[in-house]
């Protein structure tokens, strides 16, 4: 007898609480059902960045509300549903908190399975969400605050070719519109004004690509559009809207150029590997810019590799890759139990070192 699995999944690991529905018959494609998401932009608007504290209360508030709305929108109720499933980490720890108390409280209340979700895992198979592509695939998870290429075996089989040593581009693309005095996020307003931009005008460096591996920085490139932007001024008294646009459209080209690099060789690692449908995928938050998409798409037809990308609404953080996580790992016979703790750092790859250090909580990434 085919099964059917309707799960509940709770994102709210940064700055978004989201609650969403996912069904999957079988081996037929998954469905979302509902995906609700509550954005912070506003609350966080005057400092220039996400502010922790304001996150976790702000989800605390806002998490009930959104699981109702989702289970509104799927038109199913907690009856309906067959588990529930949370983002654990890694992530601000208030907030990944709030998100796990509520979920443990409706898994309590109804007795329903708990799924504890790696949200890194839910933007890794994002892709087989929506396309539905098969194991294994080079996967390059980009966002605010990660940054790595994985081969993906399994709902829980990672391996981790490279990543980012030190800022994730997300990160360097919010600095950046600090630092040019664009409103955050950082990622669409520094890629509206590259777009009126001159990429050539300025020379930012190419981050890393002097080394043979698959590892990314970007907290020099971000150093260098400071200091470029101090001479500006120093030169001509201020920055004029053109000078703006063109140190966005240098940025982001120095950006582009790198991800590109690095992604041929983590491919060629991947096709090492001989998978019977060489496939690439992107997922996360950075990968919404149209330049970055475009510059991958050509790197995976230089291979003979196909291309994909979700659709943006589930590039940002979202429930519905929560949820079929989940539903990933319930199929295989995982469970949580009531004792599932928040984490704050949690690799996917656990038996690779860490990029950026480990402390007494463990591995950042």
């Amino acid at each position: 007898m085919t099964q059917t699995l309707t799960i509940l999944g709770l994102e709210s690991s940064c700055d978004d609480t989201a609650a969403a529905v996912v069904r999957q018959t079988g081996d037929t494609p998954a469905e979302v059902l509902s995906s609700v998401v509550f954005g912070q932009t506003e609350l966080h608007s005057a400092y220039g960045g996400v502010v922790p504290e304001i996150a976790a209360r702000a989800h605390a508030e806002k998490l009930d509300i959104c699981v109702i709305e989702a289970l509104k929108e799927a038109g199913v109720t907690l009856k309906d549903l067959d588990a529930v499933a949370v983002t654990a980490g890694p992530g601000l720890i208030g907030g990944v908190m709030s998100g796990v108390m509520c979920a443990k409280g409706i898994a309590a209340a109804t007795g329903l399975p708990l799924i504890g979700v790696n949200h890194l895992a839910g933007h890794a198979l994002t892709p087989r969400l929506t396309d539905g592509i098969a194991f294994p695939y080079l996967m390059l998870l980009v966002s605010g605050g990660h940054c790595q290429y994985l081969i993906v075996r399994g709902p829980e089989d990672f391996t981790r070719l490279g990543g980012t040593i030190d800022d994730a581009p997300g990160e360097a693309f919010d600095k950046t519109a600090r630092l040019l005095g664009l409103p955050q996020p950082g990622g669409p307003s520094v890629q509206a004004e590259a777009e009126n931009g001159d990429p050539k005008r300025f020379r930012f460096p190419r981050p890393l690509l002097d080394r043979p591996d698959c590892n990314l920085s970007f907290s020099g490139l971000k150093t260098a559009l400071m200091r470029m932007r101090d001479q500006i001024v120093a030169e001509k008294g201020g920055l004029t809207r053109q000078d703006r646009a063109d140190l966005c459209a240098g940025f982001q080209a120095a950006v582009v150029d790198t991800l590109a690099e690095k992604t041929r060789r983590a491919l060629r690692l991947y096709l090492d590997e001989n998978p019977a449908s060489p496939t690439v995928a992107v997922a996360g938050g950075v990968a919404a810019n149209t330049a970055i998409r475009a510059a991958l798409l050509d790197v995976c037809a230089e291979a003979g590799a196909e291309f994909t990308a979700p659709p943006l609404r589930l590039c940002t953080d979202n429930a519905a890759m929560i949820a079929y996580a989940g539903l990933e790992r319930f199929r295989s016979g995982a469970r949580d139990g009531l004792d599932l703790t928040a984490r704050p750092r949690w690799p996917l790859d656990q038996s690779s070192p860490a990029l950026l250090g480990s402390g007494k909580k463990g591995a950042k990434a």
